[in-house]
């Protein structure tokens, strides 16, 4: 009697799994998704949004609070294309140019200045807090590397 039960139930089961398929395909297809709206459409996350506080560098020109944006390029960034132009060309080099400076780097002693820099928003699609000094050689090189994001300073 058991295996008379147990088989009448598989063979349940294999017919309600053969019907399955059939059933769906009757209900005709699946509706097409509605289309995004433009605005999600034009959504990048590797849209570029920065702002860039610059103090000390003895220039009244340079100091100051910057936004920049990218694609579209706007902002008030004094050099706005050529920043974001600078950006891109990081990006293609796979760089990075907001990473802090390691603590085992060997950096020259030298002193480029009491500037600094702060820049927060999102590059690439990552948020970024980050700050520039040009206290030794490593810190120089790292600001001028993201010029002109950052001003040109001596």
């Amino acid at each position: 009697m058991m295996r008379r039960l147990a088989l009448t139930a598989v063979v349940s089961l294999a017919a309600l799994s053969a019907a399955a398929p059939a059933a769906t395909a009757a209900a005709g297809p699946l509706p097409l998704p509605l289309p995004l709206p433009m605005s999600l459409l034009q959504m990048d996350d590797a849209a570029t949004h920065l702002t860039v506080a610059v103090s000390g560098t003895g220039n009244p020109e340079a100091d100051g609070t910057y936004e920049l944006e990218c694609e579209p390029t706007g902002g008030n960034h004094p050099a706005a294309q050529q920043a974001c132009d600078r950006l891109t060309q990081l990006a293609g080099e796979s760089a990075d140019p907001f990473e802090p400076v390691s603590r085992s780097a060997m950096c020259t002693q030298q002193f480029g200045g009491a500037a600094t820099a702060r820049v927060t928003g999102t590059w690439q699609g990552r948020t970024i807090d980050s700050t520039f000094e040009r206290t030794n050689g490593c810190e120089i090189g790292r600001w001028n590397s993201l010029r002109p994001v950052l001003p040109n300073v001596r």
